[in-house]
Parts: structure tokens; sequence; C-alpha cells
């Protein structure tokens, strides 16, 4: 099976955060289990947003939908570790883009994930895909755009 490598631009970070691992986010390998490094990505990339100003759902029913997730692996994390995410955008199109995220531990300077999100504007009330709104674009003057 073909591995999956993610790269990013390294200008296109826009926000960090940092979260800490919970004893409840260990799994049975005594380490960070999938399911909440998920978690903590959707986290990050809220906190990213709030930040950018961008509400969850607006008033006329748009907002953002996650389309799809890649997340590669580089090291285990365990309770109480304290991760840095950095969180950038990249490849806009008319809908969407891609939101990226490198995961580290600060503490010893170790790669823990790279992951990123497909998402697209969608609006609630019309269940209906919807152009990426101007004021969104123009918060990331220096992403690429791909058609």
């Amino acid at each position: 099976m073909a591995r999956l490598t993610l790269t990013f631009p390294e200008d296109q970070y826009y926000y960090t955060t940092l979260l800490t691992v919970r004893v409840t986010d260990i799994n049975a390998g005594n380490h960070l289990g999938n399911d909440s490094m998920i978690s903590m990505i959707s986290e990050a990339r809220a906190r990213f947003l709030f930040e950018y100003g961008v509400a969850e759902t607006e008033r006329d029913g748009t907002g953002i939908i996650v389309t799809d997730l890649a997340t590669t692996y580089r090291a285990e994390a365990h309770a109480r570790d304290q991760l840095l995410f950095e969180v950038g955008v990249m490849d806009f199109n008319k809908y969407g883009g891609d939101i990226t995220f490198r995961i580290t531990r600060p503490q010893d300077k170790v790669l823990v994930a790279m992951a990123k999100q497909g998402f697209v504007f969608f609006n609630y009330k019309s269940s209906q895909v919807v152009a990426m709104p101007d004021e969104f674009r123009a918060k990331f003057e220096r992403v690429n755009w791909i058609d």
C-alpha cells in the first residue's frame, strides 16, 4: 500500500495554538489515539477560524463543512504533552480549499503529525455548496488558487 506524504508551503501558516494531551486522549497503545488527534485538529481549526473572524455558521446559513481529512503520524504523543498546532490554508478554489496543520512537540522539537482538511462553504439552510465569500478570500491574499 502506498504511503501518504503531506508537505505544505512554509509561508501559508497563519496561526498557532497549543493544546495539551489529556489522559483521556490516550489509547490502548499508551499514546495519543487517532480519534483524539482528529478532535484536537478540529479544535485547532475552530480556534483559527475564530481568530480570523470566521463564524461557524453565518445568519444566512452559510458555514464551512469539512470534506476530507488526511493525517500522517511521525511520532507518538503522551499524556500531558503540549502540542503546537501550526494552522494554514492552501489550494483555494471557487468553493473552498485546504486547511493545513503541522503538529509538533515544542519540548523536544519533534514533529508529531501533519494533517490536511479539505473544506467547502456550505449553506445549511439550502443544503448546497456555495461560492467562497469574498470576505474570507480577502483574509488570505497570499494563498494559491487551483481550478
